[in-house]
């Protein structure tokens, strides 16, 4: 019988739809990375499901071979595996874009008013008994109507926060380094400007891009002193895109008026003095931290899963070139 092994477990109906064609073994757990390596050798299987968290190297696959085909993440990022060393075992990597789309857009939203109204600086003021009453000048914040939001990458994420910063009469205008498709509702709605003319005139910087070596520090020191001493940045995407030290630097300094992170670059670690800056608002990367966006996640894992026991390319596969020599054969 065909052999699955999860790092933690993955929420329903993962197991309900891979059971019947294969044991799952869950280690309930994030592994050091040699503990995971010497259960491989041991314990071969056709399919790991690891988390974002866990490094997957080309010894780990080395010790899954020659039985590993496929390594199906639960997240949409894979920055956490070699994919090249795995497209050169002929291992496949999946991965859970596009279900969880609305969820970060929603949560990127969250943080983008949360910063801009200042509005966890005014519940610590509350719980901590600062608020002396009602004044005109007290914790201002900044409008929306009116303000330019500038979308760093424009995805399906980053047009979904478009979409939802519209209506609030934002001015909408985004970077990307790619070509990007324009849904209908947007194509008129928005406007392309070149990354150092967004960070330079936008109120609001919100950051949609992959982790890749151009993206890495991709808002550094530089980028940071480039922006408005008013204007506010937010990361729901990878943290290695922001250079946390220069951020802290950058808060303290006011270079910036705000931040608002869902992600971090030494997760869970956060850069030393960020948690002592009032102006940032830190969420425990919830991006797509909702019960039904999970269970998305964990189908749309089963079914990579149950394709890839079965000898098909995976609906969600980042490396399609493994199928091009020839599809394996099922497995079990």
């Amino acid at each position: 019988m065909a052999e699955v092994l999860c790092t933690l477990p993955l929420p329903a109906p993962f197991e309900e739809m891979v059971r019947p064609r294969a044991s799952v073994a869950v280690l309930g757990k994030i592994p050091p990375p040699a503990e995971l390596v010497e259960r491989l050798r041991a314990q071969p299987v056709d399919v790991l499901c690891p988390q974002l968290r866990d490094p997957i190297t080309a010894d780990l696959l080395d010790a899954g071979l020659p039985r590993l085909r496929c390594v199906a993440l639960y997240a949409v990022g894979y920055n956490n595996v070699d994919v090249e060393a795995a497209t050169a075992r002929h291992v496949a990597v999946t991965n859970t874009p596009g279900v969880l789309t609305d969820a970060t857009a929603d949560l990127t939203f969250g943080l983008l008013l949360a910063a801009a109204r200042r509005i966890c600086e005014g519940d610590a003021a509350m719980r901590a008994g600062r608020f002396e009453g009602w004044a005109p000048d007290y914790m201002l914040g900044m409008e929306l109507t009116g303000a330019t939001l500038g979308v760093v990458g424009f995805g399906r994420i980053g047009q979904a926060l478009a979409r939802r910063a519209l209506p609030f009469g934002m001015r909408i205008v985004y970077a990307s380094d790619i070509e990007v498709t324009l849904d209908d509702d947007l194509r008129d709605r928005v406007t392309q400007l070149p990354i150092g003319e967004l960070l330079a005139g936008a109120d609001v910087v919100s950051l949609h891009v992959p982790l890749t070596e151009t993206t890495h520090h991709l808002i550094d020191e530089t980028a940071l002193r480039s922006m408005r001493s008013s204007a506010i940045l937010i990361n729901s995407s990878r943290g290695q895109v922001v250079d946390e030290a220069a951020l802290v630097r950058a808060l303290r300094g006011g270079w910036i008026a705000g931040a608002g992170l869902d992600v971090y670059e030494n997760e869970p670690q956060l850069a030393a003095g960020l948690t002592d800056c009032r102006n940032a608002v830190l969420a425990p990367h919830l991006g797509s931290a909702t019960v039904a966006t999970r269970a998305a996640m964990a189908q749309l894992t089963a079914l990579n899963t149950l394709d890839a026991l079965d000898g098909k390319l995976p609906a969600s596969c980042v490396n399609p070139q493994v199928w091009e020599a020839g599809a394996p054969s099922p497995a079990g």
